[in-house]
C-alpha cells in the first residue's frame, strides 16, 4: 500500500486525470461531504462484496475515509484479496477539509 497526500490528489484531479477513488465512508457521511468517489463502505469490502471493483484489480485504486484509518484497513483487506495498487489518501476528509475547505 502506498499513500498520496490530500495535495498530492487535488492536483491529480484538478490536471484531469481519470482516476478511480473509493470512498469507504458510511451513506450518511457520503452524503454529507464527497469529492466524487464510488461510496463503497468499509464494511462491504470487509465482506468481500468486491463485484464492482473485480475488473480494477491491476489498476491504481485511491481511497478515502474521514481520517484515514478506515481507508487504510480497506486497502489492506483488498490487498489480501490480490489488488495490486492500492492508495490510502492520508488524513482523508478532514484533511482534505482543513485544506480545501
Amino acid at each position: 500500500m502506498t499513500t498520496i497526500t490530500v495535495e498530492e490528489l487535488k492536483s491529480r484531479l484538478d490536471a484531469g486525470e481519470q482516476l478511480h477513488i473509493i470512498d469507504v465512508r458510511e451513506p450518511w457521511e457520503y452524503a454529507e461531504y464527497n469529492i466524487g468517489g464510488k461510496l463503497i463502505p468499509l464494511g462491504n469490502i470487509a465482506n468481500m462484496q468486491l463485484d464492482e471493483l473485480e475488473d480494477l484489480k491491476n489498476d491504481e485504486l485511491i481511497l478515502h475515509c474521514k481520517a484515514g484509518s478506515r481507508s487504510m484497513q480497506a486497502c489492506m483487506i483488498l490487498e489480501q484479496a490480490g489488488f495490486t495498487n492500492v492508495v490510502n489518501v492520508t488524513g482523508g476528509m478532514m484533511a482534505w477539509q482543513q485544506k480545501f475547505g
